[in-house]
């Protein structure tokens, strides 16, 4: 026997148990899946940061506020344009010139309490729409970050307790009877590691980058709202 060959990683996958092959499986399509939406969310902040910084520097370089709207109402309509920050505002100015637009048609007096409490009512829809788009797919992460050590540590007991279990049939047990059962269960876990500290780490990154992305819009709004409302008087 070929001891060199059948430790082999690709003989020891194929050599397993029925059950331990499918741990192995859904393990790796767990990672695969996870490798995915981890660079898939790296691009995603990384460009909401960018498009956050790119309005924060229009919007207070002390432009016309109308016309800042209007390039945001526009480019609302192109698919990929536009930023967080940009979308949360939109709502905002929206809310603010419907409102101020509606009551002066009617002619009664405008109420500059009410005009904000829109126009933050807007903001904070728009703010949740953008937080739950930004903390897609997080939760698959941290999942997948918890639960595949677990899987693969199941699949190892399991290729363990059939390693031993075939010493029944050996009379004198050694070490190159029972390492094949062994290695080859200790793949599971190897395979839930690999799985788990990626998802981990870029879990806690992704959540701490989000976080930081948050702060920036909620104070954005406070400050708008500042804005909206010296402009109700």
């Amino acid at each position: 026997m070929n001891v060199t060959q059948d430790l082999s990683f690709i003989s020891l996958i194929a050599n397993a148990s029925v059950l331990v092959q499918l741990v192995m499986l859904l393990l790796l399509t767990a990672s695969i899946t996870s490798w995915t939406y981890i660079f898939r969310k790296m691009f995603t902040i990384r460009a909401a940061r960018m498009q956050t910084e790119e309005f924060e520097r229009v919007f207070w370089s002390g432009g016309n506020l109308s016309a800042l709207y209007q390039e945001a109402l526009s480019n609302r309509r192109k698919a990929g344009s536009g930023g967080a920050m940009e979308r949360i505002f939109q709502a905002g100015m929206g809310e603010f010139t419907k409102a101020k637009a509606s009551v002066t048609a009617r002619g009664g007096a405008v109420d500059p309490g009410l005009l904000l409490d829109g126009a933050r009512r807007a903001m904070r829809a728009a703010y949740q729409r953008e937080m739950d788009a930004l903390e897609s797919h997080l939760a698959f992460l941290a999942s997948v970050g918890s639960v595949s050590p677990y899987v693969g540590l199941f699949g190892t007991v399991w290729g363990i307790m059939n390693a031993f279990r075939g010493l029944a049939n050996v009379q004198q047990a050694t070490l190159a009877a029972v390492a094949p059962g062994i290695a080859e269960a200790l793949i599971a876990t190897a395979i839930g590691l690999f799985a788990a500290i990626p998802a981990v780490v870029a879990y806690n990154r992704y959540s701490h980058d989000i976080d930081r992305l948050a702060i920036r819009f909620e104070s954005f709004i406070e400050e708008f709202s500042n804005i909206l409302q010296r402009q109700a008087r």
